[in-house]
């Protein structure tokens, strides 16, 4: 018997779709029609619908998603954006791609996202957005995020690739600003085969833009208005995506049934679990807790078969591309104690409580 259990399983999950994802292949092998076919433009309505939006742009990937929304929305050379100071790089890469200056802001130390109370302090007359990210699937504070950009007229850009289907106070996160960027990256709560992702958003005018920049700049062929990109969703992704999509609710409410086991076999172990906001409803694209020796920890799960990994190994500010844009007397203490001591363990929709069982077990014995 196989007593492994691994971070994440996509064949279970693979397993449960798998003559609608080769039914949706064959299809676009029919048609031929592998760049912009039309599994491309149902699959950008059916999740604009689903994330309550006029529009979705499809496009190769979720930090590309983030680059052209930057883009779209006029940010460039010289203009600051503000981002937390722990995520994955790519959150702050496509800043730094369209030539802006990042201005970090520490985290809160129970939901890992932006600390919003500390961002005002930090805006200036070159501050023109601000990126919150819903970090392994718990939404940011979008209340305080939406009251400080209206404040200070900044444009908001939510990074959502971990969180497709979460809400905060009742609204499906990437709806809630001015873009919503998506990823589809295999292990995402809703991943396609390979890259891809996605921009939501309700504007005419912005939506516009993002299909020029998807295409070399161009809205007649061969003719481009402005510098763009190559970026399009592949058509078989598109097609996979779309026979997955109908699932992902489903999926979502597994992880969460999932996350409430861990909660109960693990609220007395001496390290820190998941929270949930009042009002927020996390999909859990990871499980990610606390522990103070989590090199000693990992060992030992690594000896069991255990599947873990670390999100993330290093602050924001501590990343070489990073270093010059802190400024002079900032600290960020939690996104650098969240980096010492976050550890992902097994989290998937199709888990089995006999494998829960085994993860919290080797779990507890490791920390004695």
């Amino acid at each position: 018997m196989n007593n492994q259990v691994p971070l994440l399983d996509l064949q279970t999950q693979y397993n449960e779709v798998r003559e609608d994802i080769r039914a949706a292949i064959d299809d676009v092998f029919a048609s031929q029609q592998f760049i912009m076919g039309e599994p491309v433009r149902s699959f950008e309505q059916a999740v604009a619908e689903y994330s309550d939006c006029r529009y979705g742009v499809g496009l190769a990937s979720g930090t590309d998603a983030l680059t052209l929304s930057l883009r779209a929305l006029d940010i460039g050379p010289g203009d600051e954006v503000i981002v937390p100071a722990f995520t994955f790089y790519a959150t702050v890469e496509s800043v730094l791609h369209v030539g802006a200056l990042p201005i970090f802001v520490d985290i809160r130390p129970d939901t890992y996202c932006m600390d919003v109370g500390q961002a005002g302090a930090l805006v200036g007359p070159r501050t023109k957005a601000i990126l919150p990210v819903h970090l392994f699937g718990h939404p940011a504070d979008m209340t305080e995020v939406t009251e400080l950009a209206s404040r200070h007229g900044l444009k908001v850009i939510e990074d959502n690739a971990q969180a497709f289907g979460a809400r905060h106070a009742g609204q499906v996160t990437g709806s809630i600003g001015d873009a919503g960027c998506l990823s589809f990256f295999p292990s995402k709560n809703l991943g396609g085969c390979g890259d891809g992702g996605m921009v939501v958003t309700r504007s005419d005018e912005t939506a516009s833009r993002l299909k020029m920049l998807r295409m070399h700049g161009w809205k007649k062929k061969n003719f481009p208005e402005i510098v763009g990109y190559n970026s399009r969703l592949d058509t078989i992704q598109a097609a996979i995506l779309s026979a997955k999509l109908p699932k992902v609710d489903q999926w979502n409410e597994r992880r969460r049934d999932c996350a409430e086991r861990y909660n109960g076999a693990l609220k007395d172990a001496d390290l820190v679990l998941p929270c949930e906001d009042e009002g927020a409803h996390h999909v859990y694209n990871l499980y990610v807790i606390r522990v103070g020796k989590r090199e000693l920890v990992q060992q030992k799960l690594n000896e069991s078969g255990i599947g873990n990994a670390v999100y993330y190994p290093a602050a924001l500010h501590e990343l070489a591309p990073c270093s010059g844009f802190v400024r002079k007397g900032q600290r960020f203490p939690e996104a650098e104690r969240a980096a010492r001591e976050a550890l992902a363990i097994p989290m998937f929709p199709g888990m089995t409580e006999a494998q829960q069982e085994r993860v919290v077990n080797t779990l507890l014995a490791s920390l004695n």
